[in-house]
């Protein structure tokens, strides 16, 4: 092989190598989102938290932050749930791109290897989301909106 091939070779490596960044810019955006929500929950849950060892809340409203804590636990795992899948997600997608340049650039037979690991870090990717979905809709439930006024006019 001469140098202008080994260079068309390293650029069509490099090309493969490029198209799942797309995929790793998505979930490092989507894990600074999420890592937002758990920041949230986690503030949210030690207010409540310090609130109860004060000792100055009455039993009612006790028992309804208890089960504010018990809904964030849940919002929490599902959370921590979500942001391991990306990072997996992310490891895989970069394994992809490792074993594609590899693939290339040394002629090594590892597609097959390469496919796994791309389709394994969508699956990854997906079951993130389906996990943020979860979060959010019970986040929203939650909440518990006023009825507001009806307009006059």
């Amino acid at each position: 092989m001469n140098f202008a091939t080994d260079l068309s070779t390293v650029t069509h490596g490099i090309q493969l190598a490029v198209a799942p960044v797309f995929l790793l810019t998505a979930v490092s955006g989507m894990i600074g989102a999420v890592a937002g929500r758990l920041a949230r929950i986690i503030d949210r849950a030690r207010f409540l938290e310090n609130r109860l060892e004060d000792g100055d809340v009455a039993r009612p409203r006790a028992l309804k932050m208890y089960a504010e804590l018990r809904a964030l636990r849940h919002r929490g795992w599902l959370v921590n749930s979500c942001l391991a899948l990306l990072t997996f997600c992310a490891m895989l997608i970069g394994f992809t791109i490792i074993l594609l340049f590899l693939g290339e650039t040394a002629e090594l037979a590892i597609l097959k290897v390469a496919t796994i690991s791309f389709l394994s870090g969508v699956v990854c990717f997906l079951a993130a989301l389906v996990c943020f979905l979860a979060e959010t809709m019970l986040a929203t439930r939650l909440l518990r909106f006023a009825e507001l006024p009806a307009k006059e006019g």
